[in-house]
This record gives C-alpha cells, sequence and structure tokens, in this order.
C-alpha cells in the first residue's frame, strides 16, 4: 500500500467508528476485506486510526469536521505536512481537497477542545490534576510506551532483559518499579516471543506493577484480589510474597484466561465464585482495582474518553462506592483494604476515600500514591486503608 491509501483506508476505517462501531472490530473488518495487506500497512492503518481518535477533538477543528476525512486531514495539518500531498485521489489515496476543505482552520474555541478533552470532563480534570493538567492532557494526545513487568517467580530483571535482546526486542528499566521494564525496540515482537510463551514477562504498565509495589504484602496473608479482571495484579502479587492469593471478579468471565496465564507464570491463584467467596474466610488484604473512568489509560483506549458521559460517570462512581462497602466486609480485624484505579480524576479517588472514612469508623487511612501520564506511566491511584476494628 502507498503511504496515501494507508491514510485513506484510516479514513474508511475511522466513519466506521464514528458511526459507533468499536475500533478493534472495525480494524478487524477491515485487515478481513482487504487481506492482500501486510503486516506493515495494517500496523500504520492502526496507527492512523488510534492517533485520529486520541486527538478527535482537535483533529476535527483543524480538518474542518468530524468525519474520517476531516480527522485525517487535520492530522496532517498539526503534523505540518502539506495535505495536497496525500488527498491527490492517485495511488488509491483520497480524494483531492474540496474547496470547503482547503480553507484555514478556525481557531480552537476553547482549552479542552486543543489538548482533546470532553467539555463537561474538563472541569474535574483540571481541578484534579491542578497546574499538570495540561501537561497530562498532551500526553494523552500521544502513544502510550510499552512496558513490561518482569516474572520474579521466573526471572529478575537483568536476565530478563538479556533473553528479551536475544530475540530483538530491547528494554531499559523503568524507575516506577523494580519489575518493570520500557520496551524501545521490537515491541511487535512480544507477544510471539518464547519471553512471553514463557512467563519471563507480562504487558503491564510500570504505574498498575507500582501499585502492587505499594501494598503491604508479607509471606503468609491471605490475599484477595476482589475486581481481578484478567488477573494482572493478581499476577503481580504472586511474585512479590508466597501468599495464599485468590482471585474473583462479578464478571466471573473476564477471568476465563487466568488459570492459563498462572500456569504459565508458575503462580498458584485460585478464583473463586460468588457463592465460594460468600463461605470464604477473612482475609488479610483485599484489594480492589474498581473499575472507573479509564481517565489515566485513554491514550490506550481513547474511545473511552468520548464515550463516556457525566451519567455514566455518576453510575460509575456508584459501583466503586458499593466495592468499597462489599471489600470492606471481607477484612479481618488488623488487615488491609486496598483500592484502586486507573483514573486521574480526584472524584473517583481521593472523594471516595474520604466518603469511605467518612461513613466508617475503625478504619485507618494508610499509604496513598498517584502516578500521572506526564510522567512516562499510565494514570493510576492507590489507598491504603487499615481495619483497626
Amino acid at each position: 500500500m502507498t503511504p496515501a491509501a494507508r491514510q485513506q483506508a484510516a479514513i474508511e476505517i475511522l466513519d466506521l467508528i464514528l458511526d459507533g462501531e468499536a475500533s478493534e472490530k472495525a480494524l478487524t473488518s477491515w485487515g478481513r476485506r482487504n487481506r492482500y495487506a501486510g503486516s506493515k500497512d495494517r500496523a500504520a492503518v492502526r496507527d492512523h486510526v488510534f492517533t485520529a481518535l486520541r486527538c478527535r477533538r482537535s483533529f476535527a477543528v483543524l480538518g474542518g469536521s468530524q468525519t474520517g476525512r476531516g480527522l485525517v486531514l487535520g492530522s496532517l495539518r498539526a503534523e505540518g505536512v502539506d495535505p495536497e500531498t496525500v488527498f491527490s485521489g492517485q495511488g488509491y489515496g483520497p480524494s483531492p481537497l474540496t474547496e470547503a476543505e482547503a480553507v484555514t482552520p478556525a481557531d480552537f474555541a476553547s482549552d479542552a477542545e486543543r489538548l482533546d478533552i470532553p467539555d463537561w470532563v474538563w472541569p474535574s480534570f483540571s481541578d484534579s490534576l491542578g497546574v499538570a493538567a495540561e501537561a497530562a492532557a498532551v500526553a494523552l494526545q500521544s502513544r502510550a510506551p510499552v512496558h513490561l513487568r518482569v516474572n520474579l517467580l521466573r526471572s529478575n530483571r537483568a536476565d530478563a532483559i538479556e533473553a528479551l535482546a536475544e530475540e530483538g526486542i530491547l528494554c531499559t528499566p523503568h524507575p516506577a518499579s523494580e519489575t518493570a521494564l520500557e520496551v524501545t525496540q521490537g515491541g511487535r515482537k512480544i507477544r510471539n516471543s518464547d519471553c512471553f510463551a514463557d512467563g519471563l514477562v507480562e504487558l503491564q504498565d510500570a504505574a498498575s506493577q507500582a501499585v502492587v509495589d505499594r501494598l503491604p504484602l508479607q509471606d503468609g496473608m491471605r490475599v484477595l484480589d476482589f475486581c481481578a479482571g484478567g488477573g494482572g495484579k493478581s499476577l503481580a502479587m504472586a511474585g512479590q510474597a508466597k501468599v495464599d492469593l485468590f482471585a474473583h471478579d462479578a464478571n466471573a468471565s473476564r477471568m476465563n484466561d487466568l488459570p492459563l496465564r498462572a500456569q504459565r507464570a508458575g503462580a498458584d491463584i485460585t478464583c473463586l465464585s460468588e457463592d465460594e467467596l460468600e463461605r470464604a474466610e477473612a482475609f488479610d488484604l483485599v484489594l480492589c482495582d474498581v473499575p472507573c473512568s479509564g481517565s489515566g489509560s485513554w491514550r490506550r483506549a481513547p474511545e473511552g474518553k468520548w464515550r463516556l458521559t457525566r451519567a455514566m460517570l455518576d453510575e460509575i462512581r456508584l459501583s466503586q462506592r458499593q466495592i468499597l462497602e462489599d471489600a470492606a466486609q471481607l477484612v479481618r480485624e488488623g488487615g488491609h483494604l486496598a483500592y484502586a484505579t486507573c483514573s486521574m480524576l480526584d472524584e473517583e479517588n481521593t472523594a471516595q476515600i474520604q466518603g469511605f472514612l467518612d461513613s466508617h469508623a475503625g478504619w485507618k487511612l494508610g499509604e496513598q500514591a498517584v502516578w500521572q501520564v506526564q510522567d512516562g506511566t499510565d494514570g493510576f491511584f492507590v489507598t491504603v486503608l487499615t481495619h483497626i476494628g
């Protein structure tokens, strides 16, 4: 495919997404319809699509419309590329610019528009991040780095770096966690590498790993990952201490791959159903990595930024509050309750914790930590509470 043909493909896929189709489905469907496209073509088209989704508001202004064509035109202008070199109608590329499209774009109407944040989110976003709000928003406009977690049950950071390099995957240590690596070359090779297949490393953001580092894990504990999902933090905890580790999720199907992942990692994790959890003994530590806005990972999943509504966020916050209530009942006296999100919004983080403490005697605030996207990780928050009786 020519560079212009890749942009035309991105236009067609973006139109499907703007009409409501999920990005991964739209990309997969395009790939099946265009089997002639090589791996480099598919990767390039994917990059064009996700770049446009991250910068959907600003590119629409620069391109003059909220369409696939407008977003691609806006992306070229944002990069300082002459649009006529792509919009030429040659090489299966986009047709030439119309007279309206050739008009100089309007100025941005607000910081939220320039920085690609929904208007209704901007007050909460800017209040939560303060002077760092613009830097965080700019970071969300760019592609996220690729991070790996070294599985301490299988290897150590130095040996993992060496083994990955032998497979053409170059990494450097990431300062957020002692288990974190940042991939600098060969990121697309990871899932097919021996290091990944043998459980030496897992794909996991460095801040997500750092959340686990902040947990008061000690040998012999009974530990529950209450909102386990795919089990990334369960696996990370398994490498930190010799604990009796349990995983649960309200949607049990989210844990379907966890037994296989645990086997590959050499970890012993017991998945609990709702009934089994009701009969379980109290735990020394319960981690709640709760559903959230995902604002700290919007550059990885940019659709979430545009599909989230105030009503949806309010519903999410009610769910977070209920999860804290339910999880607190599972912690023994003297034990710990950890609350984590991949959000940078105070209303999902410190406000939730303060609300819990205001209505629950017998709990003490312990360690609290935040990570923000402009510092080289996803945005994360964690608080550890102690049940003092």
